[in-house]
């Protein structure tokens, strides 16, 4: 029998009431009475669920890793289905399915929408949505503290320098975390709002950028990026997803500084650079390096965005960004580029050991003195395996279902990596809505598989098949 950690949970009930708070109070204050009744709904609800939790859990049954991913997994479907309310009791006559799609998409910051046209949705439902996504991301960042011992000690210590994470170091870094994310949540809204993005639209694009979402405000990013300059900024804004969200804290904070505390975001610094400088040269034609940049950055952030600039010949390219991923401490997915790049490493050096067997081959990460062991590896190689069976097998789902192959196997990395779909993968016309129930079931399951990391399907795998 599961052990859920239901109090875990407690929290984000909390937070899910405090923003429909804020929606009711958003609605009063514009006049925005149409979709009004649904927050109530959604307050009372959350917070109902919230004190029930709290009370009724026995904290004294000691937890397994496994029922910590349990709770973790349990989260993305009951949450959801209390944020999903206000779309479903809302004027736009939505099924529960719809509701719920929309509801998991945002929450697992992927951004597939049901809504053919934002215009037609009132203010205070579209506030409701980039509110979904940035309760999303904090929910997954504090899930990859709740889960920390699955990981290797070198992600552990470029969080903290304890060696053991208790109850108490949980808390401290939790804490941490919502202030981060609340503060950079506030600093990427006064910069959309210093280079005249309206504030409405700020807002809506500060939440969905720090947790590396996919809704936007309006039905395209053209209608809010009008010059250069603004797309210059955006495009270095997008990044606040793709770097650790202790970067700036380590960076500002730390006194006594530690190549432990930079290491991954000096690899991605680099990594980014590098990717830049190829566009820049070979890929930037009649003038198009601006809105390059801007589906670059967007890509390697798992965000998505796209400014209606068609390159087919580049589709593969942005894909491949959205696989390999961001940072391991930040709300983007992917497989986390500091793995593909030790897994490369580790491979490059094994192959020349036997061309060359005289010569000794380090597995050291550059810019530090971190060695990589073998058990890591092995930790790499399987979370590789196991995007690769997801990738397959929803592909022929989909492709079951009637989508074309192609379709179905850029829809299927987009789904796994939470990566909104846009014509940076020809895929900005693609109808969420009009599938049937069959897919959309798929589409939501994979969605969250994407989102709790795929090592922990197999250590869900092994409780099942492999018995200690």
């Amino acid at each position: 029998m599961l052990n859920l950690r239901i109090r875990y949970l407690s929290f984000f009930f909390v937070l899910i009431g405090i923003l429909s708070f804020l929606n009711v109070v958003y609605s009063y204050y514009l006049n925005l009475y149409l979709n009004l009744n649904t927050y109530y709904i959604s307050l009372i609800s959350s917070l109902l669920i919230a004190l029930v939790f709290y009370k009724f859990e026995n904290n004294k049954i000691k937890i397994s890793i496994f029922d910590k991913i349990s709770t973790v997994f349990f989260g993305y479907l009951l949450l959801p289905l209390v944020l999903c309310l206000p779309f479903y009791f809302s004027t736009h006559n939505l099924t529960f399915l719809n509701a719920f799609f929309e509801a998991i998409s945002g929450f697992t910051s992927t951004g597939f929408t049901i809504f053919e046209n934002i215009k037609h949705i009132d203010q205070s439902l579209i506030l409701w949505r980039s509110s979904i996504q940035w309760i999303g991301g904090l929910y997954f960042l504090f899930s990859i503290v709740y889960l920390i011992d699955i990981y290797d000690e070198s992600f552990k210590k470029s969080l903290t320098n304890f060696i053991s994470f208790n109850s108490s170091e949980i808390f401290k870094q939790s804490i941490k975390i919502l202030l981060l994310y609340s503060g950079l949540t506030l600093l990427i809204f006064i910069i959309l709002n210093l280079i005249s993005i309206r504030s409405f639209n700020s807002l809506n694009l500060a939440f969905t950028i720090i947790s590396s979402g996919g809704f936007l405000p309006t039905n395209e990013l053209s209608n809010i990026l009008k010059s250069n300059t603004q797309i210059f900024i955006f495009s270095f804004l997008l990044l606040f997803s793709y770097f650790s969200i202790f970067f700036t804290y380590n960076l500002f904070f730390i006194k006594r500084k530690s190549i432990n505390f930079f290491y991954e975001d000096l690899h991605l610094i680099f990594y980014y650079l590098v990717v830049v400088a190829i566009f820049l040269l070979f890929f930037s034609f009649n003038s198009d390096f601006l809105k390059n940049l801007l589906s670059l950055s967007s890509s390697m952030s798992n965000i998505g965005f796209s400014l209606n600039h068609e390159q087919s010949n580049l589709n593969i390219i942005y894909l491949i960004l959205v696989i390999i991923g961001g940072s391991f401490f930040s709300t983007s997915s992917g497989l986390r580029f500091i793995k593909v790049y030790s897994l490369f490493k580790y491979s490059i050096n094994q192959i020349l050991s036997f061309s060359r067997p005289k010569n000794v081959f380090m597995n050291k990460l550059l810019f530090t003195k971190i060695n990589f062991d073998f058990k890591e590896i092995n930790k790499y190689f399987l979370t590789i395996i196991i995007f690769v069976i997801s990738l397959f097998t929803l592909t022929i789902l989909l492709s079951l279902a009637s989508i074309d192959f192609e379709s179905a196997f850029k829809l299927s990395i987009l789904t796994i990596m939470n990566t909104v779909n846009s014509t940076s993968y020809g895929m900005s016309n693609f109808d969420f809505y009009n599938l049937n129930y069959f897919t959309k079931y798929c589409l939501i399951l994979f969605m969250i598989i994407g989102r709790i990391e795929l090592l922990t399907i197999l250590i869900i795998v092994k409780k099942f098949l492999f018995k200690d």
